[in-house]
């Protein structure tokens, strides 16, 4: 018999949390390990049906879980800021290589950018790989910092690649603060004064 109830608690890092029935009672507990194979990591708040079993104390455990209405395959369809993130991150980097071949802004800056991209697409990948293999996830703070440094581009597409980080309504409005506060760091480091501050740092004229 499959019982259904909504996940109210999850440990992410640990893989592991507690689903509250819909028909009442008592939590459930839940692993990573007992959702059918080939699919993605659950998030709080989401509907589950599940097959009541007990572990090795005798406590109830949910068993063979599935999602309610939702395709586990790759993540779930990603949420609409999601499909807007590609387009962003295209119009910055068009605006970014055109400003470094007119001179308005060092190669180097570019070349941070690119790197970071790089480094920030490994981290997820990693990660991604991690949430299916329950093992040692990437911190999502190292995940913003490495956004906020440069690297948000190489996220975004790393989050569509992997449809991964793309549900989680928490990481999302992080990750789009550091998006908008590097935006905003790079405008006036290329605008004056900022751009004085920008070839000093990087001892390369612009003109």
């Amino acid at each position: 018999m499959r019982f259904q109830g909504r996940l109210t608690q999850w440990n992410d890092a640990k893989g592991f949390g507690f689903i509250t029935p819909n028909g009442g009672g008592g939590r459930v507990f839940v692993h990573a390990k007992s959702f059918r194979a080939g699919g993605r990591r659950p998030e709080e708040g989401e509907l589950l049906t599940y097959e009541l079993g007990v572990d090795g104390k005798g406590r109830p455990r949910a068993d063979e879980i599935d999602f309610v209405g939702k395709t586990r395959q790759g993540g779930g369809a990603p949420r609409g800021d999601s499909k807007a993130a590609p387009l962003v991150a295209a119009v910055f980097s068009v605006v970014l290589i055109g400003a470094t071949l007119k001179g308005f802004a060092p190669r180097a800056l570019l070349g941070l950018y690119a790197g970071a991209s790089v480094l920030a697409f490994l981290l997820y990948w990693m990660d991604k790989r991690a949430a299916l293999t329950d093992a040692w996830r990437t911190p999502e703070n190292t995940l913003h910092l490495c956004a906020l440094v440069g690297g948000w581009p190489g996220a975004v597409v790393a989050q569509q690649v992997l449809r991964h980080k793309t549900r989680k309504e928490s990481f999302r409005a992080v990750f789009w603060a550091t998006v908008l506060l590097n935006c905003a760091a790079v405008g006036w480091l290329l605008a004056a004064p900022g751009a004085a501050t920008l070839r000093a740092g990087f001892g390369i004229g612009l003109g």
